[in-house]
């Protein structure tokens, strides 16, 4: 007889531990628990160019949108860090123009790799159980009438009404704030998941999707690979005492490529208290040790001796529950993660300790994750609420300064009123790029501003040298002092001197009120 049972039983894969089940509505999906699941991608003010104050708005207007959120709902908000567009390519009209570009395109190659970060909000919504459903339906006239206990249709339109009320909150934070539509939802959670991510289209029938994005194998172990890559996932254990807004900031300049997944899982105002009094009664049941209540029934006296940092914790559980009872904060359970991807596992090291470094120099206490890497890889992913879930609470207004609230802008890839390349490609701070485009819709108007000798000739020569990468490109220039003279005659142009003779005699003369 021919033993079938190697046949019959198969191994878990990857796609059986993801959450995704099918779309349900553009954008929205439904998972395998019944939640809800839609993604926002958005981005922040930039830090150098953001006052305090205006970091302290954005960041109070936030905390009030993470406020709206009880339990039942999960969000996963994810700063990813990719290696940006390469160096645009052009066709120039003359040997000048293209060697000031070539030089230009080598110094930005030899600076090392260029990085650029995109933000993405997923909000999960599970909604109530059959039971409950039938309590409701026992208590409220009318709700009986039909034959399921969970209306699920009446479900997802809430989920759509509250999700859009958190995206008009946020516009006003945020300078750019959209829902993905069904293929850029599947694109996203594709490349969370995969060791070639690329666009995908949504198929006919949207459903199973779990099997339709997993394309790479997942090797767990201490040491997990997605595919080729190495995947090293650093947990941060404790917070800092004291936060501020765009606390992070600085991993939105470091030359890495990272998912860095901050999942909050919101509680309701009752539960966060009882929360809250646990930890309280935890920290005041320490102040005093074993020998210390020993002595205090042996000599009926109270000790005077107590442990500082107890009681110090016991206060401050006491003023986070005053917060939550005043309705001045929410509060959730959160677990933040930074994965690092890479197809040498020493170079995946090096990564993982570049931002350890920056982690650790503000404060944080971290730890790489090696029997519990899967499970964390894991927790960070879309719409994954249960995967190492983490006990530390946070009040809202605190995880307001640790969401990637701030942002390095990089300028539009493309210029569209050209319908080209942009006009320059320049550095900011730390290895983030910065696309140069002069165009907003069709005007390009600018003004350039500076101390002498500041470089502004430089600059408006340069322009106008990288205005020629676009089709038939002219550049007229009025110029003071002849800064502009052998980059004109380089680039093949007339320069004319309206302050001096020409060898025949006849100046060139203006009269604008001769008429």
């Amino acid at each position: 007889m021919m033993d079938l049972r190697s046949y019959r039983s198969r191994d878990a894969r990857l796609a059986d531990w993801l959450p995704w089940a099918g779309l349900v509505a553009p954008g929205v999906i439904v998972n395998k628990d019944g939640a809800f699941q839609r993604t926002l991608r958005f981005r922040g003010p930039d830090l150098d160019s953001s006052t305090l104050s205006e970091l302290m708005g954005a960041s109070g207007r936030l905390d009030n949108a993470l406020k709206r959120f009880g339990s039942g709902w999960c969000l996963h908000v994810e700063a990813r860090r990719e290696p940006a567009t390469a160096y645009p390519e052009s066709d120039w009209p003359n040997a000048l123009s293209w060697l000031i570009d070539a030089e230009r395109a080598q110094d930005f190659a030899a600076a090392g790799g260029r990085f650029e970060s995109s933000y993405y909000l997923t909000l999960s919504w599970l909604a109530p159980s059959e039971a409950a459903g039938k309590l409701e339906a026992a208590l409220f006239e009318g709700a009986a009438q039909t034959t399921l206990a969970i209306d699920y249709k009446a479900c997802l339109r809430s989920f759509l009404d509250e999700t859009d009320a958190f995206k008009a909150l946020i516009d006003l934070v945020m300078t750019e704030a959209r829902f993905l539509d069904s293929a850029e939802t599947l694109t996203y959670l594709h490349s969370c998941i995969s060791e070639r991510p690329h666009a995908l289209a949504v198929p006919p029938t949207p459903f199973h999707i779990d099997e339709l994005l997993a394309d790479s194998p997942l090797l767990g172990g201490v040491a997990p690979k997605l595919g080729e890559l190495y995947l090293k996932v650093l947990s941060v254990r404790a917070y800092v005492s004291e936060t501020e807004p765009g606390l992070l900031d600085a991993l939105n300049r470091l030359g890495v490529s990272y998912r860095w997944v901050t999942r909050v899982l919101p509680l309701d105002r009752e539960a966060a208290r009882q929360e809250l009094e646990k930890i309280r009664k935890r920290w005041f049941s320490k102040r005093k040790g074993i020998l210390t209540l020993l002595r205090e029934a042996l000599y009926r006296e109270e000790a005077t001796l107590l442990d500082n940092d107890a009681t110090a914790q016991a206060e401050d559980a006491d003023l986070a529950l005053q917060e939550v009872n005043g309705e001045a904060a929410g509060a959730a359970f959160v677990t933040l993660t930074i994965t690092v991807a890479e197809r040498s596992e020493a170079a995946a090291f090096e990564r993982i300790r570049q931002i350890r470094q920056i982690a650790d120099g503000l404060g944080f206490v971290t730890a790489l994750e090696t029997i519990n890497a899967v499970e964390a890889w894991l927790g960070s992913l879309p719409g994954q609420a249960y995967a190492d879930l983490r006990r530390p609470i946070l009040l809202t207004p605190s995880l307001a300064h640790l969401l990637p609230l701030s942002a390095v802008w990089a300028g539009e890839i493309t210029n569209q009123h050209l319908d080209g390349p942009p006009l320059l490609l320049a550095a900011t701070d730390g290895a983030t790029p910065f696309r140069l485009n002069l165009h907003h819709g069709d005007v390009g108007h600018t003004l350039i501003v500076g101390p002498t000798g500041a470089g502004k000739s430089v600059l408006l020569g340069l322009l106008a040298a990288q205005w020629l990468r676009y089709p038939n490109a002219q550049v007229f220039t009025l110029d003071a002092g002849r800064s502009c003279r052998a980059l004109t005659l380089g680039l093949g142009g007339a320069f004319v001197d309206l302050m001096r003779e020409q060898e025949d005699g006849v100046g060139i003369a203006l009269q604008p009120l001769a008429q």
